[in-house]
């Protein structure tokens, strides 16, 4: 089977369709050397691999010559999909892209790639693993730097190889415990085998524990951070929000309640994407609309990685206890915890200058509140300052995607890891009371953890436990 990727199938061609300089059109297959013949004009040899070669692109039938570009030839093993493959570098206007294509169904034996199938052919000959499959992806949807590093980090199997290695640990733990239930009254298997189980389980159990303690940072950084602006009416909220995306993005009124519903807008803080929330004033109202807005607005807020509680600065008491005592009992109002907010007070161009600065030096002293920024959404006075406090509260949250031992990016990776470390945990149950159940936590553990890798085979247990202990010599 060879394929081509048609035009309206986005996630088959390799370029997008509209107006570019040079469209890609990708063959994958055996008789990929045949069209490459019968589309470029070569009678006899084919193009050195991976060599790019400058032809005439014809039609088949008519012999018409459709476009002039560049052929490159990719033989078995040594291509994306592991199979012979050809590519077309042509013009990128839509009909050079639908002659080609055309001429290309009228090869016989031709058909439109599946979405996705040239990733999965690869995967299925073993050139990239499953989560070297899910970098490429997040790196082909990737929109923030931070967002890029982390993808091309996966990608290049740091993740996978980790896995592969508990995986390892695992079969062979599986094969010794196999061996021992099936061999140890033949006096085949030495003393202390379990023992040796025994440890190997407990660390790997600890290690990935420890992986799963990582604040969600690398999910964080893949669907980005859920950024909530929360407060009083006619704080100056959705004036934030425009300001930060520099846009009219809400509609901004001196009519308290203007915000009904919540107004989501995506933004890329330092190189990290955040999704960032304006939300419906907090307060009492017999209107149901805005009772509603309310009421999603505290949802959304307890949903928030961080919460950027806006205070209208301007309706501040200037006594120290008074004001302090009022922003901690304020923020007890809009949140259920304070470990991830942000504390800003709007309107500063409001207060005469000595106020403001008496008002900025007593919050900086006060303990108990988290971070204060005084602001101007009006004269953007105190913006810079408060953008680099966002920057780095949302870079702790997603950490550094190039430091330290590769972070979870998938929901599907904690749950089957979290399905492995309870079936561990299933082993030390049994282990003393019945060890074929505990052997068979070992293989669910084994089970779950190559769900993500996508790769478990008895073959290899069977191996380890004949080549460890030379059985049936």
């Amino acid at each position: 089977l060879f394929f081509f990727s048609p035009p309206q199938r986005n996630s088959t061609l390799s370029t997008p369709v509209h107006l570019c300089g040079v469209a890609v059109v990708r063959i994958s297959g055996p008789a990929s050397a045949a069209a490459l013949r019968c589309m470029a004009g070569l009678t006899h040899n084919l193009p050195p691999p991976r060599t790019a070669l400058l032809r005439s692109i014809t039609d088949p039938r008519s012999k018409e010559v459709l476009d002039r570009g560049l052929v490159l030839w990719f033989p078995a093993p040594h291509s994306f999909s592991g199979e012979d493959s050809v590519e077309f570098h042509i013009h990128g206007g839509p009909a050079v892209i639908t002659a080609v294509l055309q001429a290309l169904g009228s090869v016989p034996g031709m058909r439109p790639a599946e979405a996705g199938e040239f990733t999965r052919r690869a995967f299925q000959a073993g050139k990239l693993g499953l989560t070297e499959v899910e970098g490429l992806g997040d790196l082909i949807h990737a929109e923030t730097e931070a967002q890029r590093r982390q993808a091309l980090r996966q990608m290049s199997g740091e993740l996978g190889r980790l896995y592969q290695d508990w995986s390892h640990r695992l079969k062979r733990s599986l094969a010794h415990v196999e061996a021992f239930i099936d061999f140890s009254e033949d006096e085949l298997i030495e003393d202390g085998v379990l023992n040796q189980v025994d440890r190997s389980l407990c660390d790997l159990q600890a290690e990935m524990e420890r992986h799963l303690k990582d604040e969600r940072r690398g999910e964080r950084l893949r669907s980005g951070v859920q950024v909530v602006i929360a407060g009083a009416t006619n704080a100056g909220k959705s004036s934030l929000l425009n300001a930060l995306c520099q846009r009219p993005a809400a509609i901004v009124s001196p009519i308290a309640g203007t915000t009904r519903d919540v107004v989501e807008t995506a933004l890329d803080i330092g190189g990290f994407p955040v999704l960032l929330s304006d939300t419906a004033g907090l307060r009492d109202s017999p209107d149901l609309v805005e009772r509603e807005g309310v009421r999603r607005a505290r949802e959304r807020v307890e949903q928030a990685d961080l919460t950027l509680v806006v205070v209208d600065c301007a309706g501040l008491l200037s006594e120290h206890q008074q004001a302090a005592g009022f922003l901690q009992e304020h923020l007890r109002s809009v949140l259920a915890s304070e470990e991830q907010c942000l504390l800003v007070l709007n309107k500063t161009d409001l207060l005469p200058e000595k106020q403001r600065q008496k008002l900025d030096l007593e919050l900086r002293g006060v303990s108990g509140l988290p971070p204060v920024c005084l602001i101007s959404c009006q004269t953007k006075e105190g913006l810079k300052d408060f953008l680099t406090v966002l920057h780095s509260k949302v870079k702790t949250l997603c950490g550094d995607p190039l430091s330290g031992a590769p972070t979870l990016t998938q929901a599907r990776h904690r749950a089957h890891l979290q399905q492995c470390v309870a079936a561990l945990y299933q082993y030390q149950r049994y282990r003393d009371t019945d060890l074929a159940l505990a052997a068979e936590g070992v293989r669910l553990a084994l089970t779950s953890l190559g769900r993500i890798t996508g790769r478990v085979g008895a073959e290899e247990i069977l191996d380890i436990i004949f080549k460890d202990f030379c059985i049936g010599k």
